[in-house]
Order: C-alpha cells, then sequence, then structure tokens
C-alpha cells in the first residue's frame, strides 16, 4: 500500500523546520498517535459491531464506555495515547495489547545496544538522550531476560553428524560466585562444515579444566548429534586430548603451533626472540614429521643450556604437534593454528570489557550469546582454502565422509 503524495505535500505545508517535523511535538509524532487513534477505534468498531455514537447492535448490548491514558514508549520518544474501553471489559487490542507499552523495535534496540557490551547505566543514558525515553533498569533486565530461553535452545540444539575441522579455545570472565568474584574460563567450539562454513557450537564454563571437564564437553557434543570430527585443534587445554580419544577414538587432536610459539617466547629476552622464532619456525615448516623432529633435536643442541624448557616443552607435546606433519599443505594451512577462534574471542573481549564482573553465569552466558550472534552474522565466506582441504579430506577420509 503506498500513501499518497498529494496528502503528505498538504501535511507538510504548514510545516517550516525539520523540529517541527521531526521533534518532540513535530508532525511524525502527531501523525503516529492520530494514526494509534484511528487504528484503536476501529478495532473497537470490529469487537463491538457498530460506530462511535451509532445505536447498540451486538446482543450483549455491549457498548464503548469512555478510554484510558496509557504511555508508550519507542524510538520517537514517549506518547500518551488514550485506549477506548468497553462496558463488558471484554476489548482486547491487537495493536497496542494490554500490558504492552514499548512499540515493536524498540526492545530489539534495548538488545542491540546490551549485545555491544553497554551497561544499564549506558544504555539508560543512550535512550534517553537519543530519543528523550527513560527506562528502568527493571525493564532492561526484564527486557533482555528473554534472550535466556534463547540460550538455553541454542546450546541445546541439533548439531551437523560430521564437522571435518573443530577449533577450542577460551576466554577469562570475570563472575561473581557465592559472594566472590570468580575469574571463569568460558570455552568456545568452532566447527567447520562440510561446506566450510563456520558454526559455534557452544559455550562451556568452568574455573578448572581437565580431562573430566572436557569429557563432558565432547560427550555433549556427542548426545546432540555429532558422530565424526577429523581434526579437533586446541590451544593445548589439558585433558582434552583423553576426553577426545574417549568419545571420538579416530579423532586427531592438533595442538596450535602458533600458541607454541608464543608460549616457547615467553622464556626468552627480546634481543634473542627473533632468532629463536626463525629455528622453531624449521621446525613446524619441515616437510615431515621425521625432519621437525631433526631440527628440534638441532634446536636443543642449540638453544638447552640457556633455555632447556623450550625444547622440553615440545617435546611433551610432540604427540600432538606433529598430525599436521602428515597432510598436504592445503590443509595444514587450516589446522595448524587457532588464530579463526582467537579472532573470535578477541571479539567479545571488546563487548565483556566494560563489565567489572557479572552477577552470575546466566548474566555473563547472555551477553556473550548475543555478542555471537552480532558476530557471527558476518561470517558469509567459507574458510580460506576450503575447496581443495575438502578434496584431500575426501580422499584420506573417504569411508568417513556421508555417502552422497
Amino acid at each position: 500500500m503506498t500513501i499518497d503524495l498529494a496528502v503528505i505535500d498538504d501535511l507538510l505545508k504548514q510545516y517550516k523546520s525539520p523540529e517541527e517535523i521531526l521533534g518532540e511535538n513535530g508532525l511524525l509524532k502527531q501523525l503516529t498517535k492520530a494514526v494509534l487513534q484511528r487504528a484503536l477505534q476501529a478495532e473497537m468498531t470490529h469487537h463491538l459491531g457498530h460506530e462511535k455514537n451509532a445505536p447498540v447492535t451486538n446482543k450483549a448490548g455491549n457498548a464503548r464506555n469512555g478510554t484510558s491514558k496509557k504511555t508508550m514508549k519507542g524510538d520517537f520518544g514517549t506518547l500518551e495515547i488514550e485506549v477506548p474501553r468497553d462496558r463488558e471489559a471484554t476489548f482486547e487490542p491487537v495493536i497496542v495489547p494490554k500490558g504492552q507499552t514499548r512499540f515493536a523495535g524498540f526492545d530489539d534496540k534495548i538488545i542491540s545496544l546490551y549485545s555491544r557490551g553497554m551497561t544499564t547505566r549506558e544504555i539508560q543514558s543512550h535512550l534517553e538522550e537519543i530519543y528523550g525515553v527513560e527506562v528502568s533498569p527493571t525493564l532492561i533486565s526484564n527486557v533482555t531476560e528473554a534472550v535466556s530461553e534463547e540460550v538455553k535452545t541454542w546450546q541445546n540444539r541439533q548439531l551437523e553428524a560430521l564437522y571435518p575441522i573443530v577449533y577450542m579455545d577460551a576466554i577469562r570472565v570475570r563472575v561473581r560466585d557465592n559472594g566472590h568474584v570468580a575469574n571463569k574460563a568460558v570455552y568456545l567450539a568452532i566447527g567447520i562444515r562440510l561446506d566450510g562454513d563456520k558454526e559455534v557450537l557452544g559455550m562451556w564454563v568452568s574455573e578448572n579444566e581437565g580431562a573430566k571437564f572436557w569429557l563432558q564437553v565432547v560427550t555433549e557434543l556427542r548426545n546432540r548429534g555429532v558422530e565424526d570430527i577429523f581434526v579437533a585443534c586446541v590451544d593445548g587445554l589439558k585433558g582434552f586430548p583423553e576426553a577426545i580419544e574417549t568419545v571420538f577414538p579416530k579423532t586427531q587432536v592438533q595442538l596450535c603451533i602458533v600458541h607454541m610459539v608464543r608460549h616457547s617466547l615467553n622464556y626468552v629476552t627480546s634481543k634473542q626472540r627473533k632468532e629463536v622464532a626463525d629455528d622453531l619456525k624449521l621446525i613446524y615448516q619441515s616437510t615431515t614429521a621425521e625432519q621437525a623432529e631433526m631440527q628440534l633435536n638441532a634446536f636443543s643442541e642449540k638453544w638447552d643450556k640457556k633455555h632447556p624448557t623450550i625444547s622440553r616443552s615440545w617435546r611433551r607435546n610432540w604427540e600432538q604437534i606433529i598430525p599436521f606433519f602428515s597432510y598436504p599443505p592445503e590443509i595444514r594451512k587450516v589446522i595448524y593454528t587457532t588464530n579463526l577462534i582467537e579472532s573470535l574471542n578477541m571479539s567479545l573481549r571488546k563487548v565483556t570489557k566494560n563489565r567489572g564482573s557479572f552477577p552470575n553465569d546466566e548474566a555473563m552466558f547472555k551477553l556473550l550469546y548475543l555478542a555471537l550472534n552480532n558476530i557471527t552474522k558476518k561470517w558469509k565466506k567459507p574458510i580460506i582454502n576450503w575447496k581443495a582441504a575438502m578434496a584431500r579430506f575426501a580422499i584420506l577420509f573417504e569411508d568417513r565422509l556421508p555417502k552422497s
């Protein structure tokens, strides 16, 4: 439906400035109120079966019984309207339902601001400054509370049967727990689907990671429909390899090489960092696992007297470092680092940095879930080099791929 432009031109003749059109008592606000009042009266006419001031035609003898004032909030600020009443009190408006004091879209504004990490006080200030609307902390809490059910549904949704690659990493978030603030770890998993698209599989919180915790996580993935994972890329999560082997025995666990290098460089002086990094590069850029071990031995001979911890760390984690050497370059590029999920975590940290701490786990999950929605909307392209990687997976894991 289109509005007659001549009507609009006629309305605008008497308005000379933007304030008279968009201001507190401007044309748009007056039109909104007028349209709402007409719509409410039309609804009442339909409910009763007769026009205002016309003879009563319904069998119950029900008729109009004045109006009640109601203040609505929206992008235009506050708007006072008069809702018609009937004698039998059976009228239920559709356009402005009973109990509703905010127009559709206004709640979305609150949720959008909340999802970007704004505190309740900041949201209050923003809405008052931009729209001239005062909202209470209780209102903001009630609006965002509806998200909690979405979080539960999302965390328990059915997953794909196969994810060729799954990345796992964590961020630290301060949450109140039994009267004190705890620095909890929130773990996220990103799965790469068969088409190369990325999907956040879930969030889990723990103060202490370990085999028992990770067994719970991977068991949940299994219960939600995941039957197989080719490669799980992690940053050295304690207990994860054992948990994966228990639930997904065929899955290879690949430690993030970038994390290994960063960890190693923590032990050296700034002057030595480049030289040590170059020598470590000879290890992880080797053609084969055998060549990589030879380079690790050479690294040990050169650096063990000054920094013995580095080579010990690489040897201790060797079984989870070398799996990517058995893959061609196309797959190595997508499994040797967890940068994909680290980038996600960096975006989440920007959202949580304004919060000193969260009152509970539920409030934390609510914000992280909303932030994830904003971030993942931008994931429109498959992972880089995915077609070449998938072609290799099709050969290497032919018996584990679904039959087309």
